[in-house]
């Protein structure tokens, strides 16, 4: 069973009370603090609680977020702010793997078919037996 955190975070804004995400390749830890309503030293502690959570780092280390990294933390927030997560329960929550929309196809036959194949066998068995 996945942990949660009882304590209210309710002085923090949901998800989709954020600002909109700027179409733009790089962010640095303080934009991405400010689009998300998280402190960067969280984010940096973050970073090391959630490996889904990994930006690019260049020159003297330096962390360059992209896309998909501002959208990890949204998505990381939602569950410790929002849905009262722990660390540890956020971290098993994102590392299932993704439900698929559409059901799979599957090879197994309907019970229908079953059925009808045999009521054809029992079909040709008694008129085996009736001759």
């Amino acid at each position: 069973m996945l942990e949660t955190n009882n304590n209210s975070h309710s002085n923090h804004k949901s998800n989709s009370e954020l600002p909109d995400i700027p179409g733009k390749r790089y962010f640095t830890i303080g934009e991405v603090s400010e689009l998300c309503e998280v402190k960067p030293h969280v984010l940096r502690y973050w970073e090391q609680e959630f490996p889904q959570l990994k930006p690019a780092k260049r020159r003297g280390n330096r962390r360059y977020y992209q896309q998909h990294d501002v959208l990890m933390v949204r998505q990381i927030r939602g569950l410790l702010y929002e849905q009262g997560f722990t660390i540890g329960g956020a971290r098993q929550k994102l590392s299932e793997p993704k439900q698929a929309t559409e059901p799979q196809k599957t090879f197994k036959r309907s019970d229908q078919e079953i059925v009808s194949e045999l009521c054809r066998e029992l079909e040709d068995l008694l008129s085996e037996l009736s001759t």
